[in-house]
């Protein structure tokens, strides 16, 4: 009995064991089992997920670079914008308008600052209500540095003088100045004698201009933008320093066309172009106008005309393209070429010296101007100008007298 208790307890004992060990290497192969399921439920389809959406976001973005994105990926894509974008955008736009609005007001004051100091530079600064004045008539007198004797002589007969000159601005609205550039040595001494001579009569318009008989064209250009931007005028008028002028007259005449948009007034011509080399008036493009022996077109002769506001201020905004022939004259009728410009041929800006202009005026048919064809001018104009002013002038008291 002993003995057989002994051999059965160990036999019991081994076959417990095997058992527990099976088992548990039954729980650890189920437990990895499960596991492995578990990550393939879960892992493996969200790689999948975050794939398939790269590929959707990468397709979108190769639509939008080619410009092919559809409307209503574009409208779902919107609604994902933040907010905080959309207001930093409408802020930066209204950034931009602020500054925009500052950068026009900055010009616009740049602009009158420069005509202030424009004008102060030559001798008529600008008063406080300066940009409400109208004016019938800016009258550009083109002279030259060495025309000293030919300024005096004009001052001494048809241009008025000192307090007559400013009431002759204040109650008829005209202005009267002497035009020239400066020379080829700034500050040289032809300089500062015109400075010296505008100090004494304050009659003197400076333009930005390199003085010199072959740019009167240029001249002529920046006359007209430098008297535009200065004074607002119906009419501005450019005549030479050897003419005789009747200011009323002048004025009487241009009246009757204030109301006409675009007018270029003169004695109206045609010359023949200069092919000629050496020759007075010589045309270098004389090819432009056509075969040898031809004409130019109708313009003004340039003793004496006058243009209309809108036509002055048209040069001034176009002085960098428009294109200078030889002579001054021809020029200007060129840039009205084209343009929807009315010419007015009026032959008393263009009368004779005595007798001519004197028997116009004893018939009560005052002339505008007075020169002599051959001379351009009136000949020898420092010692006949003051007979001419006797001869054919309107009367002293004549433009205080005239209602434009």
């Amino acid at each position: 009995m002993y003995v057989k208790g002994r051999i059965e307890q160990p036999s019991r004992n081994v076959i417990s064991h095997r058992w527990i060990v099976l088992l548990c290497l039954s729980c650890f192969c189920a437990g990895m089992f499960f596991t492995n399921s578990v990550l393939r439920m879960w892992i493996v389809p969200e790689s999948k997920s975050i794939m398939r959406t790269s590929t959707v976001e990468a397709e979108k973005l190769k639509l939008v670079s080619e410009g092919c994105e559809t409307k209503s990926s574009h409208e779902k894509d919107v609604h994902h914008v933040p907010k905080r974008v959309v207001k930093e955008i409408a802020r930066t736009y209204q950034a931009i308008q602020t500054v925009d609005n500052k950068i026009s007001e900055l010009e616009k004051e740049l602009t009158a600052a420069r005509a202030a100091h424009d004008s102060i530079l030559n001798g008529s600064p600008l008063s406080n209500d300066s940009s409400k004045r109208k004016y019938l008539m800016v009258i550009g007198i083109n002279t030259a540095f060495s025309s000293r004797k030919r300024r005096d002589s004009v001052r001494a007969t048809w241009m008025p003088q000192g307090e007559k000159r400013k009431k002759l601005v204040e109650e008829k609205g005209v202005i009267i100045r002497f035009v020239i550039g400066h020379s080829s040595i700034a500050g040289g001494i032809l300089d500062r004698a015109i400075d010296a001579e505008n100090k004494k009569f304050g009659d003197i318009m400076r333009l930005d201009h390199v003085e010199g008989y072959l740019e009167l064209s240029a001249k002529t250009k920046a006359y007209f933008a430098t008297a535009v931007s200065l004074w607002d005028a119906d009419f501005y008028v450019k005549v030479d320093d050897d003419v005789h002028v009747n200011i009323a007259t002048l004025g009487d005449t241009l009246a009757r066309h204030r109301k006409k948009p675009h007018v270029y007034i003169g004695c109206m011509k045609s010359g023949p172009v200069l092919a000629q080399k050496g020759v007075r008036y010589h045309e270098p493009e004389y090819w432009k106008f056509g075969d040898n022996g031809n004409k130019y077109f109708r313009h003004a002769t340039g003793q004496l005309y006058a243009i209309s506001r809108d036509l002055a201020t048209y040069i001034s905004i176009n002085k960098h393209i428009l294109h200078k022939y030889a002579n001054e004259d021809v020029s200007l009728g060129s840039w009205f070429i084209g343009l929807d410009v009315e010419h007015i041929d009026d032959r008393r800006l263009c009368c004779g010296t005595p007798p001519d202009c004197e028997r116009k005026a004893q018939a009560g048919n005052a002339c505008v101007a007075s020169f002599d064809w051959m001379c351009s001018g009136i000949c020898k104009s420092v010692d006949r100008i003051m007979d001419v002013h006797q001869r054919c002038g309107e009367g002293d008291d004549a433009i205080w007298k005239a209602a434009f």
